[in-house]
C-alpha cells in the first residue's frame, strides 16, 4: 500500500491485498481488501462511492457522463482512505466498481422499478424508498442539475448482474473481514469513508461542518465511540457535526451490531479540505487531512478495544 500513499510516506507495516468481485462486461475486479500483516488496530476503513473503473457501455449509456460521473462520485476520498490506512495500519476496502454502476451504499432491493425495463420480476419487492424516488436508489436514475442520468431504461437481467457480482460480494467481504477482527481484539470498528460538498451552517455566525459523524441516531455504534471522534474533532479545532444531515445508510444499518462487539460509523469529509478549489483534484491540503484522520483513528481503536475487554460485550457476541 504505501506506494500508493507517497504523500504519507512509506507504511511501516507489510501489507496484503485481495480483489474480489467482478464489474459486469469488464472482468476487472468490484473492489480490493487490504490489511496489514500485523492488524494493528481494531478498525477497518470501508470506502464504498469513490469507485472511477467506468465500463466503456456504462458511459455510453449516460446522457451527460462527465457531469454525472463527476457529481456521483465522493470524488477521490479513497486517496485520503488509503493514507489514512498507510499510516494508521487500519485495514481498507476501496471499492473500484462505480456508483453509477450501483450503489454499494443501498439496499438490494431499494430500486426505483420504473427505471428497470419490465419492472420487478419477483415477488415480495418493497416500494421504491423516498431515497430511490429522489433519484439515488441502488442505481442512481437522476441528478438535480441534470435531470436523467440514463438515455434508456436498465435491463432486470443486467440489475442482477450488478447485485450478484458487485454489491452481494463486497457485503460479504466487508461482513468478513469486521468478524475476523473483531474475532482477533473482542470488538471491531468500521469507519465508511464518503466525502460531501461544502455545507453552509444554520446561522451566519456559526461555522461550517468541515465533518459529519454518522452512526444511525445511536443505531450503528457505542455513544462512547461517536462522543470521542466528534470530542477529538473539536480538540483539533475542526467543525463537526453529529447525524445532520448525514447519518449513514445501508452500510450501517447492515454491519452495524454494536451488541455483538461491531461498531460502524459514517465520516463525511467536506470536499474543500482535500480537493482544489474546482472539488476535482487533490490539493496539498490532502496530506494534513489524511494525518488528522490517521490520528482519530488511533484515538477511536483505544476505545474500541477498551469495549472489547468488557465481559458484558463479550456474553452479548457469543
Amino acid at each position: 500500500m504505501a506506494e500508493n500513499n507517497a504523500t504519507t510516506g512509506e507504511s511501516a507495516w507489510a501489507w496484503q491485498h485481495r480483489d474480489g468481485g467482478a464489474i459486469p462486461g469488464t472482468g476487472a475486479a468490484a473492489f480490493c481488501l487490504s490489511h496489514a500483516d500485523a492488524m494493528p488496530l481494531p478498525v477497518l476503513i470501508s470506502v464504498p462511492h469513490a469507485g472511477r473503473a467506468y465500463p466503456d457501455d456504462l458511459l455510453a449509456r449516460m446522457r451527460d457522463s462527465a457531469w454525472s460521473t463527476m457529481r456521483l462520485e465522493d470524488r477521490l476520498i479513497d486517496h485520503v482512505g488509503k493514507a489514512i490506512a498507510a499510516e494508521s495500519g487500519a485495514s481498507l476496502l476501496v471499492a473500484y466498481a462505480p456508483r453509477a454502476l450501483i450503489d454499494l451504499n443501498r439496499a438490494p432491493d431499494d430500486v426505483d422499478w420504473e427505471m428497470v425495463a419490465g419492472g420487478p420480476v419477483h415477488g415480495g419487492r418493497r416500494p421504491a424508498s423516498r431515497r430511490s424516488r429522489s433519484g439515488l436508489g441502488l442505481v442512481p436514475r437522476r441528478l438535480s442539475g441534470l435531470g436523467e442520468i440514463w438515455a434508456g431504461r436498465l435491463p432486470h437481467a443486467e440489475l442482477d448482474e450488478r447485485i450478484e457480482q458487485v454489491h452481494r460480494p463486497y457485503h460479504q467481504a466487508l461482513g468478513l473481514a469486521l468478524e475476523s477482527l473483531r474475532d482477533r481484539w473482542g470488538a471491531a470498528l468500521l469507519v465508511d469513508l464518503h466525502s460531501m460538498p461544502p455545507l453552509s451552517g444554520r446561522y451566519p455566525d456559526e461555522p461550517s461542518a468541515e465533518f459529519v459523524i454518522g452512526d444511525r441516531f445511536g443505531a450503528s455504534c457505542d455513544a462512547a465511540i461517536s462522543a470521542r471522534a466528534l470530542a477529538f474533532l473539536g480538540r483539533n479545532g475542526r467543525p463537526a457535526a453529529h447525524n445532520r444531515p448525514y447519518a449513514g445508510g445501508f452500510v450501517l444499518d447492515r454491519h452495524g451490531q454494536p451488541r455483538r462487539g461491531i461498531h460502524c460509523l459514517q465520516l463525511e469529509v467536506c470536499r474543500s479540505t482535500y480537493l482544489d478549489a474546482r472539488l476535482a483534484e487533490p490539493s496539498a491540503r490532502l496530506a494534513s487531512i489524511a494525518r488528522l484522520l490517521a490520528a482519530l483513528v488511533r484515538d477511536l481503536s483505544g476505545q474500541v478495544v477498551r469495549l472489547g475487554q468488557d465481559p458484558d460485550f463479550a456474553l452479548a457476541a457469543e
